[in-house]
């Protein structure tokens, strides 16, 4: 993953370098639809409704373009476990910092497929997990049980249309254990569809 960051930041210059390159900043937002993909015995997971935003920049050339972007981004999962009979609701709540770098390929009239990794950094983490420990109360979600940064690929489709308005979807699949509890069973990996709404501040060439 550390080879495609490097090799994405090395487009990304030589785009900067070329003379007919395009450079545009703007803003984007839209809704998260979050889950957590693990085989943990009897549990059921939902999606989770949550949220993301911030900046993108853009540098394209020709028909492929390069786009780095910085988001707040709420994820996480919600459902029922079933211990000794019970079952028992759940909500994970997690905030990331993601750091997407997409790579674009333009088809005609603005369409364009995406791909590429996305790095996260854990800011919080709230919520309740079953009551494993067998107290009557749900147990509080700790951060310190979730590792700190998460690795993942993005894939979607896009559209830049007239004015400056840009559309998204992508899904976006984890690829590193987010658990960071000795004995930790089940391996859970971070799963999102993403729509999103973007507007150009502005622009620089063509």
């Amino acid at each position: 993953m550390k080879k495609v960051f490097f090799t994405l930041s090395f487009m990304t210059l030589g785009l900067f370098a070329y003379s007919q390159a395009k450079v545009e900043l703007g803003l984007k937002g839209g809704l998260n639809l979050a889950n957590i993909n693990t085989e943990e015995p009897n549990a059921n997971f939902e999606n989770a409704t949550g949220y993301h935003g911030g900046l993108y920049l853009l540098v394209k050339a020709a028909s492929f373009g390069v786009q780095p972007e910085l988001l707040y981004s709420t994820r996480g999962a919600k459902g029922d476990v079933t211990i000794n009979d019970v079952k028992e609701d759940f909500q994970q709540d997690f905030v990331y910092l993601d750091i997407p770098v997409m790579a674009k390929l333009y088809l005609p009239l603005g369409l364009n497929l995406q791909a590429g990794p996305q790095f996260g950094l854990l800011m919080s983490a709230d919520g309740t997990t079953a009551d494993y420990d067998g107290d009557g109360e749900p147990d509080p979600i700790d951060k310190d049980s979730y590792k700190n940064a998460d690795i993942s690929a993005a894939f979607g489709a896009g559209w830049d249309a007239p004015f400056g308005l840009r559309v998204m979807a992508r899904y976006i699949v984890g690829l590193n254990d987010i658990n960071d509890v000795a004995g930790a069973q089940e391996a859970a990996k971070n799963r999102t569809f993403q729509v999103s709404l973007g507007y150009r501040l502005f622009k620089v060439g063509n």
